[in-house]
Parts: structure tokens; C-alpha cells; sequence
């Protein structure tokens, strides 16, 4: 039963008037969802919605189990994880790492209202050593529509009861909800290209150029960096050299052609920015696994 104070947070749980607030039962957890091959990877605790949150506060000295996002659509706000403290404005989001000593509260002179999900899992760690969230710093959300839209989704299904069907539901779309947050600003129109990472930048530049040839030296004097200080910052990000990932490119777009053009492997070779046939084919095969000629003789559906 509801603490039946209107306002103000009490034992770390926000009183107000029309929030919104789903705890999955521990029992729930345990018996339909933790021993669910499908979805104790990752998979929501809790969710809901705070309007003008005045008087939210939570502070927690070991921090919880599982992770926090909160989304503020509007108002002000702030959080503490371990000894930094950070402000939270309006269309910004940030994300409380598991077991970590943090506090958040709404601002008194402009309260937030904000969107938020619990969620835990067993890839949280790995989760968590992402570089695109591991340093937990508020970030602004460029387009908002596909994430109000698949919260309320998520919402309206779990107010349905916990059945099998509702679980597995709600939590496949966990995944999708959360790279709406972590992957916003490559899906939608960025306002503001100097906030992209320098890696990003250099990847939408290699598509710009995808029929050139592009060296390190040159990728890494666009950015301001070394060689070797650019290539270990998208090796970090990517997991790829920067040529090797523009190699890469290059097989896919080749494939592409193969796929639905009739133009010669010579001439795809020739277009992809490869004088030697025989040198792209070599290439080719060494990221898609076989030749040009096989790959081209596959029948797909």
C-alpha cells in the first residue's frame, strides 16, 4: 500500500501526485524471471514516472544491486555517485552503475519530472565497462518520440499482471529502450557535431569516402591526434584498427554490390578504391570468409 503523503520521499520512495511506479515482486523476479534463460541476462526491477517531483530525494550508502536511468523531460535535477556530484538538466539522462554509494535528488526551485528504470542482470558488469556509459555523466537526449513511446509500452504491458508473455515482452524491449539512450545521438540528427566523439566522426567519414582510400595519418590530422594516440581511441571504441574498420566497410558495401548490381568483381574492386583485383579478392575473403565469385554464386533469400 501507498504511503499516503502527497509529496516529499520517504525510505527513498517519491509521495506525489500523479506518479507512476511499478516494483517488480521480489518473489516474481526470482521464480519467472532470474531463472529465465531468456531474460536474466537483462531485466527491469522497476519503472516509472516522477511529474514535477518536488521533494524527491534518495540517497543510498552502498548503492543497490542493479542499475538506475533516469530521463528528465523536464525541470532540474542532480545526482552524487561516490564523490562527484553532477547537474541534470532538462532532456538529459544518466545512469547509476550497480554497488556505488550515490544520492539524487529534484531541484527545489524547478522540480524534474523524469522517467526512470531499474534494471539488473547478469551483464551489468560487462554492462557497465561500456565506453559508452562507463563515465556515467548526464548526456543529452537529441530525440525523445521512439522512447516515451516504448516506455509506455513497457508500462501498459506490466500493468497487465506478470504473466510469462508480459515479462518476456517487457524485458526484450529493455535492450532496444536502452540504446535509445546510449546510442541516441548516431541514430538522430545531431545539432551539435562537436560533441561527437572523434571516432564517430572519423566512421562517418570513412562512409563519406567509402570509394576512396584513406590512411591513419590522414584520419588522425582531421581529429588533432597522433597516430598512435587516434588509432589506440578507436581501437578502444571499436575493437578494430581504424583501417582495418574502414576495411571492413569497404567488404560490406562490396558484398552489397555483388548482391544487387551486375557490374564485374573488377570493376567493384575498381570502385571500392582497389587498383588489384586480385588484392581486393584476398581482402574480401579474409572479412567475408570466402572469394568475391563464391560469395556472388550464393543463392540468398
Amino acid at each position: 500500500m501507498e504511503n499516503s503523503t502527497k509529496g516529499g520521499s520517504h525510505k527513498n520512495i517519491w509521495y506525489g501526485v500523479g506518479r507512476q511506479r511499478i516494483e517488480i515482486p521480489k518473489p516474481v523476479l526470482k521464480s519467472r524471471v532470474i531463472d529465465n534463460p531468456l531474460l536474466k541476462s537483462l531485466y527491469i526491477a522497476g519503472l516509472g514516472y516522477y511529474p514535477k517531483a518536488e521533494g524527491h530525494f534518495t540517497a543510498r550508502k552502498k548503492g543497490l544491486h542493479e542499475n538506475f536511468l533516469f530521463y528528465c523531460v523536464d525541470g532540474a535535477g542532480w545526482y552524487k555517485l561516490g564523490d562527484k556530484q553532477y547537474e541534470v538538466k532538462t532532456n538529459e539522462f544518466f545512469i547509476l552503475p550497480q554497488n556505488v554509494a550515490h544520492a539524487y535528488g529534484s531541484s527545489k526551485d524547478n522540480p524534474w519530472t523524469i522517467y526512470w528504470v531499474h534494471f539488473g542482470g547478469d551483464v551489468l558488469p560487462s554492462f557497465n565497462a561500456l565506453e559508452t556509459v562507463s563515465h556515467f555523466k548526464p548526456v543529452l537526449i537529441k530525440s525523445s518520440n521512439d522512447i516515451l513511446s516504448l516506455f509506455s509500452k513497457i508500462y501498459k504491458t506490466l500493468e497487465l499482471g506478470y504473466s510469462i508473455d508480459n515479462l518476456l515482452f517487457a524485458n526484450m524491449c529493455l535492450s532496444h529502450y536502452i540504446t535509445l539512450f546510449i546510442y541516441n545521438s548516431k541514430h538522430y540528427v545531431v545539432n551539435h557535431p562537436d560533441k561527437i566523439s572523434c571516432v564517430d566522426r572519423a566512421i562517418l567519414y570513412m562512409q563519406e569516402h567509402i570509394n576512396e582510400n584513406i590512411n591513419l595519418n590522414e584520419l588522425s590530422f582531421l581529429y588533432n591526434y597522433s597516430p598512435s594516440r587516434f588509432s589506440s581511441l578507436f581501437k578502444q571504441k571499436t575493437g578494430y584498427a581504424p583501417i582495418d574498420y574502414f576495411i571492413q566497410m569497404k567488404m560490406q558495401k562490396a558484398s552489397q554490390h555483388l548482391d544487387f548490381t551486375d557490374k564485374s568483381i573488377k570493376d567493384i574492386a575498381i570502385s571500392m578504391g582497389f587498383d588489384d583485383p586480385y588484392y581486393f579478392s584476398r581482402r574480401f575473403s579474409k572479412v567475408i570468409g570466402m572469394s568475391p565469385s563464391k560469395y556472388r554464386a550464393i543463392k540468398k533469400d
